[in-house]
Protein backbone atom coordinates (compact mmCIF):
# COMPACT_ATOMS: atom_id res chain seq x y z
CA UNK A 1 0.00 0.00 0.00
CA UNK A 2 1.52 3.37 -1.03
CA UNK A 3 2.75 5.64 1.72
CA UNK A 4 1.04 9.06 1.66
CA UNK A 5 3.16 11.93 0.29
CA UNK A 6 5.53 13.33 2.88
CA UNK A 7 5.54 10.11 4.92
CA UNK A 8 8.48 8.35 3.28
CA UNK A 9 10.62 6.50 5.78
CA UNK A 10 14.38 6.75 6.21
CA UNK A 11 14.76 3.24 4.83
CA UNK A 12 12.99 4.34 1.63
CA UNK A 13 15.65 6.96 1.01
CA UNK A 14 18.32 4.40 1.83
CA UNK A 15 16.77 2.08 -0.75
CA UNK A 16 17.19 4.81 -3.37
CA UNK A 17 20.94 4.51 -2.84
CA UNK A 18 20.93 0.87 -4.01
CA UNK A 19 22.88 -0.37 -0.97
CA UNK A 20 23.61 -3.81 -2.44
CA UNK A 21 25.30 -2.21 -5.44
CA UNK A 22 26.96 0.39 -3.22
CA UNK A 23 28.61 -2.30 -1.10
CA UNK A 24 30.57 -3.60 -4.10
CA UNK A 25 31.45 -0.08 -5.20
CA UNK A 26 32.72 0.84 -1.75
CA UNK A 27 34.73 -2.36 -1.39
CA UNK A 28 36.52 -2.02 -4.73
CA UNK A 29 37.21 1.65 -3.96
CA UNK A 30 38.73 0.67 -0.60
CA UNK A 31 40.97 -1.85 -2.33
CA UNK A 32 42.09 0.74 -4.86
CA UNK A 33 42.84 3.19 -2.06
CA UNK A 34 44.79 0.69 0.08
CA UNK A 35 46.71 -0.92 -2.78
CA UNK A 36 47.81 2.43 -4.24
CA UNK A 37 51.43 3.36 -3.45
CA UNK A 38 51.97 6.18 -0.99
CA UNK A 39 50.34 7.20 2.24
CA UNK A 40 47.08 8.91 3.07
CA UNK A 41 45.86 10.26 6.38
CA UNK A 42 43.41 7.71 7.87
CA UNK A 43 40.78 10.40 8.46
CA UNK A 44 41.08 11.61 4.86
CA UNK A 45 40.88 8.00 3.68
CA UNK A 46 37.60 7.49 5.55
CA UNK A 47 36.22 10.73 4.13
CA UNK A 48 37.21 9.63 0.64
CA UNK A 49 35.44 6.27 0.97
CA UNK A 50 32.33 7.93 2.41
CA UNK A 51 32.29 10.36 -0.53
CA UNK A 52 32.61 7.53 -3.03
CA UNK A 53 29.77 5.67 -1.28
CA UNK A 54 27.56 8.77 -1.33
CA UNK A 55 28.39 9.38 -4.98
CA UNK A 56 27.48 5.80 -5.85
CA UNK A 57 24.22 6.18 -3.90
CA UNK A 58 23.47 9.42 -5.71
CA UNK A 59 23.89 7.61 -9.03
CA UNK A 60 21.43 4.97 -7.85
CA UNK A 61 18.88 7.59 -6.82
CA UNK A 62 19.12 9.35 -10.19
CA UNK A 63 18.79 6.00 -11.94
CA UNK A 64 15.62 5.19 -9.98
CA UNK A 65 14.24 8.67 -10.71
CA UNK A 66 14.61 8.24 -14.46
CA UNK A 67 13.72 4.54 -14.63
CA UNK A 68 10.66 4.65 -12.36
CA UNK A 69 8.38 3.88 -15.32
CA UNK A 70 10.11 0.64 -16.26
CA UNK A 71 10.78 -0.24 -12.62
CA UNK A 72 7.03 -0.39 -12.14
CA UNK A 73 6.76 -3.05 -14.87
CA UNK A 74 9.57 -5.38 -13.84
CA UNK A 75 8.87 -7.82 -10.99
CA UNK A 76 12.29 -7.46 -9.34
CA UNK A 77 12.03 -3.65 -9.20
CA UNK A 78 8.30 -3.02 -8.74
CA UNK A 79 8.65 -2.54 -4.99
CA UNK A 80 11.30 0.15 -5.25
CA UNK A 81 10.36 3.38 -3.41
CA UNK A 82 9.14 5.35 -6.44
CA UNK A 83 6.98 2.76 -8.29
CA UNK A 84 5.62 1.61 -4.92
CA UNK A 85 4.50 5.19 -4.22
CA UNK A 86 6.59 5.76 -1.11
CA UNK A 87 8.73 8.53 -2.65
CA UNK A 88 7.92 10.89 -5.53
CA UNK A 89 10.11 11.24 -8.61
CA UNK A 90 10.81 14.87 -7.72
CA UNK A 91 12.02 13.95 -4.24
CA UNK A 92 14.32 11.29 -5.68
CA UNK A 93 15.74 13.74 -8.23
CA UNK A 94 16.52 16.41 -5.65
CA UNK A 95 17.95 13.80 -3.30
CA UNK A 96 20.25 12.44 -6.01
CA UNK A 97 21.43 15.85 -7.21
CA UNK A 98 22.20 17.13 -3.71
CA UNK A 99 24.18 14.01 -2.84
CA UNK A 100 26.06 14.19 -6.16
CA UNK A 101 27.22 17.76 -5.64
CA UNK A 102 28.06 17.17 -1.99
CA UNK A 103 30.12 14.01 -2.59
CA UNK A 104 32.12 15.44 -5.50
CA UNK A 105 32.84 18.74 -3.76
CA UNK A 106 33.89 17.13 -0.48
CA UNK A 107 36.10 14.51 -2.17
CA UNK A 108 37.80 17.18 -4.27
CA UNK A 109 38.50 19.36 -1.24
CA UNK A 110 39.56 16.50 1.03
CA UNK A 111 41.86 14.71 -1.45
CA UNK A 112 42.46 16.16 -4.91
CA UNK A 113 40.63 17.30 -8.02
CA UNK A 114 41.60 14.20 -10.01
CA UNK A 115 39.67 11.97 -7.62
CA UNK A 116 36.79 14.46 -7.47
CA UNK A 117 36.68 14.74 -11.25
CA UNK A 118 36.63 10.95 -11.65
CA UNK A 119 33.77 10.66 -9.19
CA UNK A 120 31.82 13.37 -11.02
CA UNK A 121 32.42 11.62 -14.34
CA UNK A 122 31.29 8.31 -12.83
CA UNK A 123 28.00 9.81 -11.66
CA UNK A 124 27.36 11.50 -15.01
CA UNK A 125 28.29 8.36 -16.91
CA UNK A 126 25.88 6.18 -14.95
CA UNK A 127 22.99 8.63 -14.64
CA UNK A 128 23.15 10.19 -18.11
CA UNK A 129 25.14 8.09 -20.57
CA UNK A 130 23.96 4.70 -19.31
CA UNK A 131 20.56 5.33 -17.71
CA UNK A 132 19.17 8.00 -20.03
CA UNK A 133 20.79 6.92 -23.29
CA UNK A 134 22.30 3.46 -23.57
CA UNK A 135 19.94 1.40 -21.41
CA UNK A 136 16.91 1.90 -23.63
CA UNK A 137 18.63 2.22 -26.99
CA UNK A 138 21.13 -0.60 -27.54
CA UNK A 139 21.79 -4.21 -26.51
CA UNK A 140 25.36 -3.05 -25.84
CA UNK A 141 24.01 -0.99 -22.92
CA UNK A 142 25.70 -3.16 -20.30
CA UNK A 143 29.01 -3.37 -22.18
CA UNK A 144 29.49 0.39 -22.44
CA UNK A 145 27.53 1.29 -19.33
CA UNK A 146 29.59 -1.14 -17.29
CA UNK A 147 32.34 1.46 -17.17
CA UNK A 148 30.37 3.35 -14.53
CA UNK A 149 30.73 0.54 -12.02
CA UNK A 150 34.40 0.03 -12.91
CA UNK A 151 35.62 3.51 -11.92
CA UNK A 152 35.55 3.22 -8.07
CA UNK A 153 38.98 1.55 -7.64
CA UNK A 154 40.43 4.23 -9.91
CA UNK A 155 38.81 6.91 -7.75
CA UNK A 156 40.22 5.30 -4.60
CA UNK A 157 43.68 5.09 -6.19
CA UNK A 158 43.52 8.70 -7.35
CA UNK A 159 42.51 9.84 -3.85
CA UNK A 160 45.93 8.66 -2.65
CA UNK A 161 48.17 9.52 -5.59
CA UNK A 162 46.31 12.16 -7.60
CA UNK A 163 47.10 10.10 -10.71
CA UNK A 164 45.51 7.50 -13.00
CA UNK A 165 48.29 4.96 -13.65
CA UNK A 166 48.05 1.75 -15.64
CA UNK A 167 47.68 -0.27 -12.43
CA UNK A 168 44.39 1.42 -11.58
CA UNK A 169 43.27 0.98 -15.20
CA UNK A 170 43.94 -2.75 -14.79
CA UNK A 171 41.51 -2.84 -11.84
CA UNK A 172 39.00 -0.90 -13.96
CA UNK A 173 39.26 -3.51 -16.73
CA UNK A 174 38.55 -6.43 -14.41
CA UNK A 175 35.23 -4.91 -13.36
CA UNK A 176 34.47 -3.66 -16.87
CA UNK A 177 34.88 -7.13 -18.40
CA UNK A 178 32.99 -8.78 -15.51
CA UNK A 179 29.87 -6.68 -16.08
CA UNK A 180 28.56 -8.17 -19.39
CA UNK A 181 28.60 -11.85 -18.35
CA UNK A 182 27.22 -10.92 -14.93
CA UNK A 183 24.22 -8.98 -16.25
CA UNK A 184 23.60 -11.05 -19.37
CA UNK A 185 23.35 -14.16 -17.19
CA UNK A 186 20.68 -12.34 -15.21
CA UNK A 187 18.97 -11.23 -18.43
CA UNK A 188 18.83 -14.81 -19.71
CA UNK A 189 16.53 -15.95 -16.93
CA UNK A 190 14.72 -12.60 -16.62
CA UNK A 191 13.95 -12.14 -20.30
CA UNK A 192 10.25 -11.67 -19.80
CA UNK A 193 10.80 -8.79 -17.37
CA UNK A 194 13.15 -6.93 -19.69
CA UNK A 195 10.95 -7.65 -22.69
CA UNK A 196 7.85 -6.29 -20.94
CA UNK A 197 9.76 -3.14 -19.97
CA UNK A 198 11.04 -2.64 -23.53
CA UNK A 199 14.71 -2.76 -22.53
CA UNK A 200 16.85 -4.09 -25.41
CA UNK A 201 18.92 -6.55 -23.38
CA UNK A 202 21.08 -8.89 -25.44
CA UNK A 203 18.91 -12.05 -25.13
CA UNK A 204 15.79 -10.14 -26.19
CA UNK A 205 17.50 -8.58 -29.23
CA UNK A 206 20.15 -11.04 -30.42
CA UNK A 207 18.72 -14.25 -28.98
CA UNK A 208 19.89 -16.75 -26.41
CA UNK A 209 22.54 -18.48 -28.54
CA UNK A 210 24.33 -15.25 -29.37
CA UNK A 211 24.14 -14.10 -25.74
CA UNK A 212 25.61 -17.36 -24.43
CA UNK A 213 28.49 -17.10 -26.91
CA UNK A 214 29.23 -13.52 -25.91
CA UNK A 215 29.10 -14.45 -22.22
CA UNK A 216 31.72 -17.13 -22.92
CA UNK A 217 33.95 -14.70 -24.84
CA UNK A 218 33.76 -12.05 -22.13
CA UNK A 219 34.44 -14.69 -19.48
CA UNK A 220 37.70 -15.60 -21.27
CA UNK A 221 38.67 -11.93 -21.41
CA UNK A 222 37.77 -11.51 -17.73
CA UNK A 223 39.88 -14.47 -16.62
CA UNK A 224 42.81 -13.09 -18.62
CA UNK A 225 42.39 -9.54 -17.30
CA UNK A 226 42.46 -10.80 -13.72
CA UNK A 227 46.08 -11.85 -14.29
CA UNK A 228 47.20 -8.38 -15.37
CA UNK A 229 47.97 -7.22 -11.79
CA UNK A 230 50.44 -10.11 -11.58
CA UNK A 231 51.96 -9.20 -14.95
CA UNK A 232 52.31 -5.57 -13.89
CA UNK A 233 53.93 -6.63 -10.64
CA UNK A 234 51.59 -5.18 -8.04
CA UNK A 235 50.32 -8.54 -6.82
CA UNK A 236 51.96 -11.74 -5.64
CA UNK A 237 51.42 -15.47 -5.32
CA UNK A 238 48.30 -15.33 -3.13
CA UNK A 239 46.44 -13.14 -5.59
CA UNK A 240 47.69 -15.07 -8.62
CA UNK A 241 46.48 -18.42 -7.27
CA UNK A 242 43.07 -16.99 -6.36
CA UNK A 243 42.73 -15.23 -9.74
CA UNK A 244 43.54 -18.45 -11.62
CA UNK A 245 41.14 -20.60 -9.58
CA UNK A 246 38.22 -18.16 -9.60
CA UNK A 247 38.77 -17.41 -13.28
CA UNK A 248 38.75 -21.14 -14.08
CA UNK A 249 35.45 -21.54 -12.21
CA UNK A 250 33.95 -18.58 -14.06
CA UNK A 251 35.01 -20.11 -17.38
CA UNK A 252 33.61 -23.51 -16.41
CA UNK A 253 30.22 -22.07 -15.51
CA UNK A 254 30.18 -19.94 -18.67
CA UNK A 255 31.00 -23.05 -20.72
CA UNK A 256 28.21 -25.02 -19.02
CA UNK A 257 25.80 -22.20 -19.85
CA UNK A 258 27.02 -22.13 -23.45
CA UNK A 259 26.39 -25.87 -23.77
CA UNK A 260 23.08 -25.87 -21.87
CA UNK A 261 19.91 -26.79 -23.72
CA UNK A 262 17.22 -24.17 -24.11
CA UNK A 263 14.50 -23.86 -21.52
CA UNK A 264 14.88 -24.86 -17.89
CA UNK A 265 18.49 -26.16 -18.18
CA UNK A 266 19.61 -22.88 -19.75
CA UNK A 267 17.85 -20.74 -17.15
CA UNK A 268 19.30 -22.87 -14.35
CA UNK A 269 22.83 -22.56 -15.77
CA UNK A 270 22.38 -18.80 -16.23
CA UNK A 271 21.22 -18.39 -12.66
CA UNK A 272 24.18 -20.43 -11.38
CA UNK A 273 26.65 -18.24 -13.29
CA UNK A 274 24.93 -15.07 -12.11
CA UNK A 275 25.01 -16.22 -8.49
CA UNK A 276 28.70 -17.09 -8.71
CA UNK A 277 29.53 -13.81 -10.40
CA UNK A 278 28.09 -11.93 -7.42
CA UNK A 279 30.91 -13.22 -5.24
CA UNK A 280 33.64 -13.29 -7.89
CA UNK A 281 34.68 -9.65 -7.65
CA UNK A 282 34.65 -9.66 -3.87
CA UNK A 283 36.94 -12.71 -3.83
CA UNK A 284 39.37 -11.37 -6.43
CA UNK A 285 39.65 -7.89 -4.93
CA UNK A 286 39.92 -9.28 -1.41
CA UNK A 287 42.77 -11.51 -2.58
CA UNK A 288 44.53 -8.50 -4.11
CA UNK A 289 44.14 -6.53 -0.89
CA UNK A 290 45.32 -9.45 1.25
CA UNK A 291 48.32 -10.02 -1.00
CA UNK A 292 49.38 -6.38 -0.80
CA UNK A 293 48.91 -6.17 2.96
CA UNK A 294 50.97 -9.33 3.46
CA UNK A 295 53.72 -7.90 1.27
CA UNK A 296 53.78 -4.62 3.18
CA UNK A 297 53.71 -6.40 6.53
CA UNK A 298 56.56 -8.64 5.43
CA UNK A 299 58.66 -5.68 4.34
CA UNK A 300 58.06 -3.94 7.69
CA UNK A 301 59.09 -6.88 9.86
CA UNK A 302 61.88 -7.77 7.46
Amino acid sequence: MPVPAGEARVEDYLALLKPSVMSLVVFTAIVGLLVAPGAINPVIAVIAIVCIAIGAGASGALNMWYDSDIDAIMSRTANRPIPAGRITREEALVFGLVLSVFSVALLSLATNWVAGGLLAFTIVFYAVIYTMWLKRSTPQNIVIGGAAGAFPPMVGWAAVTGTIPIESVALFMIIFLWTPPHFWALALYKQSDYGAAGIPMMPNVKGEASTKLQILVYSVLLAASALVPTILGFSGLVYTVVAVLTGAMFLWLAWKLFRAEDGVPMRKAARTLFTYSLSYLFIVFFALLTDNLLTRFGSVIG
